[in-house]
This record gives C-alpha cells, structure tokens and sequence, in this order.
C-alpha cells in the first residue's frame, strides 16, 4: 500500500553529470536527518570506472537508468552508506545490472547481426521482423512508438535512440501493469502508463522518487512473480515459406517460462516448494539494506533483490567485454568480470548433476553410464536455439594412452562425429562417431535445417534436458515438445522405476575393450555453447554492416565452450573375474533398502569388501565361519563394487543402490 507523507520539505533544482535532474526534497533541520549530497559530476566519473556514462532523459513513457542512479547507484558518500549489504560491500542494483546480457540488450552484436540476417533473407518483411525484435530487446524505443501510435520501430531509429539503447532497463519491467502478468507472450507487454513503478516492498515512502523523475513509487507483487518474465521469454513466431510468404503456421522460438510452469519449480502450482525466476536470476539476501544513496535515515530494505540477471551466456559477456568501445558500452571490464564468474557460477553450481557409473564390464565391453539431472527451473539449455550443450566422454587404460573418446570439440570448437546436417540424440552410443548434444534444431517448410527463425516451422529435434517435475500431460507441453527423443530411451525424464517428472537424462556407452581388463580412467564432461560454429554458417553466408561487424568480433573471441561439469573415476577390476565362480550368490540387484545379502561364502573366502565406483572402500569383512552375510550399504544411491579374495585372487561384482 502506498503511504502518504506530509513534511516541511524545500526544493532544489540540481544539476549535474547526467543533466537536469528535476527537483532534490531536502527535509528542515530538525524534522529528519539531513540527506547528504547529490552526487557531484566528479564523483559520478568516479563511480561509473569505465564505459560510457548511462543514458539519461525520457521520451513520452520511459525514462533513461541514468536518471535512477543518482539514487539506486554507487554511494561513497557516509556516514551511511546506501546499496550496501551487511558486510559494506556495494550492491547497487545499476551497477550490478550494466554489464548483464539484459543492461545490453539493445546492443548485443549477435542479435543485431541476427535480425540484419533475416531481413536479409526476407527484407520484404523488414518492418515487422525489427518491430517485433526491438519490442524485448530495445523496449523503451519500441513501446514509447507504439503506445504513442506511430507504427513499426526499427533497427535504424534504435542506433540513434540513447533510452532505447538502455535496452531492458529499469521500467521495463518496473513499470509492467500487474494484471498482465503472466498472460502476454512474445514480446507483447503491457504497462502501467500512469507515472507510476512497480516494486516488492509494501511501506513505500514516494516523496523523493516523484520529485527526482516523476513516478510515484508502488507495491507490486508481481515484480517477484515469474510473469513478470513471461512476455519475452516466451516467443512464438510466424513462418514463411522460402519464398518469403506466410503460411499461417507458428513457431515457438523460446518457451522459458512455459517450461517453468512445466516444472516442480511452479509457485503457482505450490507456492511453498516452487521457485520464481528471480529466485535465482535477482538473487535475494536477508541484509537490510537502504535503497537510496540520498536518504540515510530510510529504513533498511529485506529482503534485497541483487540484480544479477546471470544465466549462461559466457561467451557473449566475454565478447561484450572486448569490445566495449567499438559498442559503446556503459560498463567497465572489471564489471563484466564479475557477471561473467556470477555467470560461470550459475552454469557450475545450479544447473546440472553429472553422475558417472560402471554398471558392468566384460572382457569386451565397459558399460559406462553418464547420468545428467537438470537443476534449472527450465529446460537445460533453455532459451535462443543457438544454444547447446554435449557430453565429452574419454576412457584411458592405466597408462593414460586413450581407448574411447566421444563429444571432443576440434579447433573450430565443433563438436568432432557432428553429423553433416544434425546430431540424433543417442541412448546408447557405440562408437567414437557418435555424440549426446542437447539442442533444439529447427526445420523450415521442406523439413531441411534451417537457421532462420522467420523460416522455422517445426523442430526436427528438441531434446534439451526437462526440468524436474516436466510432464507431457501438462496444458504447456504443446509449447514444450519434446522431439525425436525415441520410445526406447526409458530413461529420459523418468527415474528408475518408470516415473515421469525426473527431469534426468542417462547416456549409455558401450565402450570396446578389445580384451583389455586392466584398469581405466573414465572423464566425463559437460559443455557448454551459446553461439557454436555451424550456428553461425548460414548467416555467415550474407554480408551487411551487422553481420560482418559481428564476424571480425566473432572469430577474434575465443569459442572455447564452457565446462558444465565434470567426473573422473576410476574402474578399479584388474580381473573380471565373476564371483560366481565360486558359488557366491550376491543379492539383490539392484538394492533398494540398504542391505546387501551375500550367500555361500565358506572358508576359501579370506576377505570381502565393498568399493565405490572411485575405488574407495566403504565395508570390509573378514571370516567369521558365517556362510550368508548381511552388508549394510551407504544410504548414497550409485554403483558399488563387491570385491570376494579367495584362492589368491579377486572376484568381482557390480551392485547398484537405488
């Protein structure tokens, strides 16, 4: 609810480094404590440490972020010290924003390049294509043109915009009207058009926000609600022939917040256990923090939204940052470093689980399992086609020479065993050739692979990882398809029992031992690629300002793909003996209450032990003149191995633990 104040106020005009700001409230002496001062222009040089100043202005709905860091900035000036947390360190919302992918929307040169490649292929259609791309990615240039009524925004009025180049800024999703929230997709978006902002705490205290810039300050629930998200992470497009007619058909781009809705993850559907995209993507801390650099005496904001915005596009963060003046930017290097470790963080530490087991092996073959749990609340990866992720799978002997590898990338960063049009998802895979890559691949009216959206009609395949809980029952699943995943991979989003909702993939290696029973080293890996190399083939293949722009920064970056995640164990069977040799019967297999029954024993065995899949031993048993042992297994579910010594030499068996 809104408070109303009524104080002994007086009013100054300031004006400083981002120009005339509109009017500072200073309270008497004596009624609250003294503000201290506005930033100077020199302090405000200071603060920004590189890039371009940020934008600062309105036009006749949006107003610039340079015009909300007087308050919401760096503050250096004491005693008190607003945007900081508990430990003095500065959490200012702007600057933590200005080096996202979100601060630089507008001005991403693969997008830019991206959307000058499908006019290219249908520039019948420039208008449209650039009024539906600026509506996300440049909002405040778009929707100020279109909520005045002056038709389609384009490309070239955004290179001369400042407050559209703020991309999505601070009142894009401020200002979002609350009854639209999570109803509006692809890019239509909804706004409260009446000088107000939209924020998550109920006491508001509106004075100096509608004296400095003219928005009266409101509680809005759902600013932490993933709808707020829903109206560009969820795209559908049109599709053309290749003639460049419409054929009435859709295609959906990206469905990140039907994903979401398709998950455990889902506050709407239990608000206690789910988990909002800005429970991960504004991280929260419990500090109090005070939220405006000019008023010491508020009281402390908590929780306290840090406006990180990670997801997983290092590559372009890292481009980004190499070219901060050919894009005039408004971020530092040092910056950009700290969203690309928030971001190398967030793909590490909250995205994946890689489990890697040794079920059995023979003489001929190692059965190698490499199994994937998808710890986002959206699909793995999630977002833009161009994104991918595969599995890297390598086996050395114990001299380290190597005997299978699978998913290397070469010196291009392609994926080495790509096929020449597009990689199948494997369940199984038996040769070096073959690789697991996760992706969507589009396909055009004739069915072939294509790269432009405006062309896209239906994926050919889509088996990027489900967040746990994702159904093909759900109302979403027709924006969520998943596609040329085959009926005999069971185990793709069902756990061991056939249950759907795992949100887990297991890849299956059949790895030719050629009589080989010594020891191996098995590495598994996760990679990771926003912008891989054939994505950028067929636009590639066109020449405009944008696209060769962006080609000199492109090959210029380093494309080494981001590790995930990575297992390295070792199979420790020197022999491959089996422990039925000798008459002992292990069970169950697999085991699903902890305890591991061992019959026959007898006196020629002289030790047992139980060893994880890395070799560390668990149990040890010595005789005990006790045929049928019990052997209480850890309660982490994995693969263990039942070592029997009798007649001087080790048998061996594989038991799996549910």
């Amino acid at each position: 609810m809104k408070q109303s104040y009524s104080l002994p106020v007086r009013t100054l005009v300031i004006t400083g480094a981002l120009g005339t700001v509109g009017l500072l409230v200073a309270w008497d002496q004596g009624e609250l404590p003294t503000a201290h001062a506005y930033h100077s222009p020199a302090e405000l040089e200071e603060l920004r440490g590189g890039g371009i100043g940020l934008a600062s202005g309105a036009n006749n709905y949006f107003r610039a972020s340079g015009d909300c860091y007087g308050c919401h900035g760096a503050d250096n000036v004491g005693p008190v010290l607003a945007n900081h947390n508990a430990l003095g360190q500065d959490v200012n919302t702007l600057d933590d924003w200005r080096s996202t992918m979100m601060g630089n929307s507008a001005r991403d040169p693969f997008w830019r390049a991206k959307v000058s490649h499908e006019v290219a292929v249908n520039p019948a259609h420039q208008s449209e294509l650039e009024d539906k791309c600026t509506s996300c990615h440049a909002p405040m240039g778009r929707y100020d043109k279109f909520l005045s009524g002056n038709g389609h925004y384009s490309i070239g009025e955004l290179t001369n915009d400042p407050i559209a180049l703020d991309g999505v800024s601070c009142l894009p999703c401020h200002m979002q009207s609350a009854d639209s929230s999570g109803l509006l997709f692809s890019g239509n978006l909804k706004f409260d058009t009446n000088n107000v902002v939209y924020g998550p705490y109920s006491e508001v205290f509106g004075a100096p926000m509608e004296s400095f810039v003219g928005y009266a300050p409101n509680f809005g629930a759902h600013i932490n609600d993933a709808g707020l998200c829903a109206g560009c992470h969820t795209l559908i497009t049109e599709t053309a022939d290749l003639d460049g007619n419409l054929t009435g058909d859709h295609f959906v781009e990206q469905a990140t917040y039907h994903e979401w809705l398709n998950s455990s993850f889902n506050t709407n559907a239990d608000p206690e256990a789910g988990l909002s995209c800005q429970a991960c993507h504004v991280p929260r801390i419990d500090d109090g923090v005070i939220i405006s650099a000019l008023y010491d005496f508020l009281t402390p904001r908590s929780p306290f939204g840090q406006h990180h915005f990670a997801g997983g596009n290092v590559f372009m963060l890292k481009l980004l940052k190499q070219n901060l003046d050919a894009l005039s930017l408004t971020s530092s290097s040092t910056r950009f470093d700290s969203t690309i470790a928030r971001t190398n963080r967030m793909l590490q530490q909250h995205t994946l689980l890689l489990e890697t087991f040794v079920p059995d092996r023979t003489n001929d073959t190692a059965f190698i399992d490499v199994k994937l749990t998808n710890l986002a609340g959206h699909r793995f990866p999630s977002g833009y086609p161009s994104r991918r992720a595969f599995i890297e799978l390598i086996v050395l002997n114990e001299i380290g020479d190597t005997l299978f590898q699978s998913g290397r990338w070469d010196g291009n960063y392609e994926v080495v065993g790509h096929d020449a049009q597009w990689e199948p998802h494997h369940d199984v895979i038996t040769v070096e050739d073959q690789a697991q890559i996760y992706e969507m691949v589009m396909s055009d009216v004739n069915g072939n692979k294509t790269t432009v959206l405006e062309r896209a009609k239906e994926p050919l395949k889509d088996n990027r990882l489900v967040p746990h809980g994702f159904s093909a029952l759900h109302y979403t699943y027709d924006t969520t398809l998943v596609v040329n995943v085959p009926a005999s991979d069971i185990d793709f989003n069902h756990d061991q029992v056939g249950v759907e909702g795992s949100g887990t993939d297991i890849t299956h290696y059949h790895v030719p031992m050629g009589g080989y029973t010594g020891l191996i080293d098995v590495h598994a890996r996760v990679w990771y690629q926003s912008v891989p190399p054939r994505w950028n083939e067929e636009m590639f293949s066109y020449n405009t300002a944008e696209i060769d722009s962006f080609r000199t920064m492109y090959e210029a970056a380093d494309g080494t793909p981001v590790l995930v995640r990575e297992q390295i164990l070792t199979d420790i069977s020197t022999e491959v003996d089996d422990i039925a040799e000798l008459g002992v019967h292990v069970w169950p297999n697999p085991v699903r209450d902890g305890i591991l029954r061992i019959d026959g024993i007898g006196q020629r065995v002289t030790a047992l032990e139980v060893l994880d899949i890395r070799g560390a031993v668990v149990a040890r048993y010595r005789p005990n003149g006790e045929r049928n042992w019990q052997v209480i297994l850890p309660e982490r579910a994995g693969t263990y191995i039942v070592v029997v010594h009798a007649r001087g030499k080790r048998f061996t068996q594989r038991v799996v633990v549910f």
